[in-house]
């Protein structure tokens, strides 16, 4: 498939670039700074930016699916969701159908009525970021925009880090997934795997999913 990743130079989304390669898709890399993509056979690196929203649908013109790994910087959370309202919306205006997102864990339930980010265990700093992903969770499950797309919300674990590329892993719908010792965790190489299954083979179109060990 034509690929096109947002957000392909940072933790998730360098990994997720990987997966994608290494199973043989051609993917088109949209960032800021394309010197800070590995690029070789398969991968095309574009200057972009997603916060200007009227050139979105220039990236995606024949594409299969557009995958968003975008991170806003430090202080600058709530540009998620701008910047996922103009995939959306440049998926739709492309042509492109088929649009997986990468989410957040704080809107994920650990009890009844009871998410994540409610629960007062998040840390201080993590909030911000916290609050825009759920915002923008109820934001695609409410838009028309999104309505017309076949989207994707993936949720990591409530910890997601660099790690063994494994291939054992759960996945869940809207409760926080936990191991035996009560931890939710996934390395970010395990993500990706899930993710790029997901885009192959999708079992969870017009839904949010989670994973964790």
């Amino acid at each position: 498939m034509d690929i096109v990743l947002f957000g392909a130079s940072g933790m998730v989304g360098s990994r997720v670039l990987r997966e994608l390669v290494a199973r043989g898709h051609k993917v088109t890399a949209v960032v800021r700074d394309p010197s800070r993509v590995a690029t070789g056979p398969g991968v095309t690196a574009v200057q972009g930016d997603l916060t200007v929203a009227s050139r979105v649908p220039s990236y995606l013109e024949g594409a299969d699916a557009v995958v968003s790994a975008y991170s806003p910087a430090h202080g600058a959370e709530r540009e998620l969701l701008q910047a996922t309202e103009a995939v959306l919306t440049g998926a739709k205006q492309a042509g492109v159908a088929r649009v997986l997102i990468v989410g957040g864990a704080a809107s994920l339930f650990i009890a009844p009525e009871v998410t994540l980010l409610d629960s007062g265990h998040l840390p201080e700093e993590w909030k911000a970021i916290a609050r825009a992903h759920s915002d923008l969770l109820a934001l695609i499950r409410k838009s028309d925009v999104a309505a017309e797309l076949d989207w994707t919300y993936f949720s990591p674990a409530a910890f997601i880090q660099p790690g063994e590329r494994t291939g054992k892993f759960r996945l869940g719908k809207d409760e926080l997934v936990t191991d035996a010792q009560g931890q939710s965790r996934i390395s970010a190489e395990d993500y990706a795997i899930a993710l790029v299954n997901e885009l192959e083979k999708p079992q969870h179109v017009r839904q949010r999913f989670t994973i964790g060990y």
